[in-house]
């Protein structure tokens, strides 16, 4: 019998409702008081500064909850249950016609979005493809052609609820469309393991 097997997918955890109802309420109300910066791309898209979750209790906590999800998904990429340390956490405050660009997150392994509020089914999380030498010169994209995950260019992540923790590799590119409804709020963050060995050769990270 013929098989096909998946070569060197990428994986994407979702861990639906992962915040309690209680914390992500808190986060929000101190999500909404906050000093925040304007998005460089979009005029209505607005940031908390990026911080050092052991410096801010309230993202100590919820860094803490993604522990056991990150160690999770950091064996799928390494083979090995390793420590984490989620280095870095911002908020995204996306407005009614806001928008963010295409992106990856530098000097990190993994990475992560948890979703605090309900989301305009138009601005959902977009990954994409990423781009390489990989692909053939050629693509065959017609009305009639079924999209697969063999050949499809992007990813439209289903509907997250409040609570929600995303993991992705920090390679991976992303972007929102433009906000077609309430404002949504998102802590981004991401995360390194305190070290990679490959047969003795040993590196050492650190937040």
């Amino acid at each position: 019998m013929d098989q096909i097997e998946p070569l060197f997918p990428i994986p994407l955890l979702r861990s639906p409702r992962l915040l309690p109802q209680v914390l992500n309420e808190a986060a929000v109300a101190a999500i909404r008081n906050a000093r925040i910066e304007n998005n460089l791309r979009s005029d209505q898209l607005f940031h908390t500064q990026v911080a050092d979750p052991r410096d801010n209790s309230l993202f100590r906590e919820i860094a803490e909850l993604t522990i056991p999800k990150l160690v999770e998904f950091g064996y799928l990429l390494f083979g090995e249950k390793l420590r984490w340390t989620v280095k870095e956490m911002w908020t995204n405050m996306l407005e009614n016609g806001g928008s963010q660009a295409l992106h990856s997150h530098a000097n990190s392994f993994v990475s992560g979005i948890l979703y605090l509020t309900p989301s305009h089914p138009a601005c959902k999380t977009v990954f994409v493809r990423p781009p390489g030498g990989f692909d053939f010169s050629f693509r065959h994209h017609t009305r009639t052609a079924a999209i697969g995950p063999f050949n499809a260019g992007k990813y439209v992540l289903p509907e997250a609820e409040p609570g929600d923790l995303v993991l992705f590799p920090s390679y991976l590119y992303h972007e929102v469309p433009r906000n077609q409804g309430e404002q949504r709020i998102t802590i981004a963050f991401n995360a390194i393991p305190d070290s990679l060995d490959c047969w003795g050769y040993r590196i050492n990270f650190a937040p």
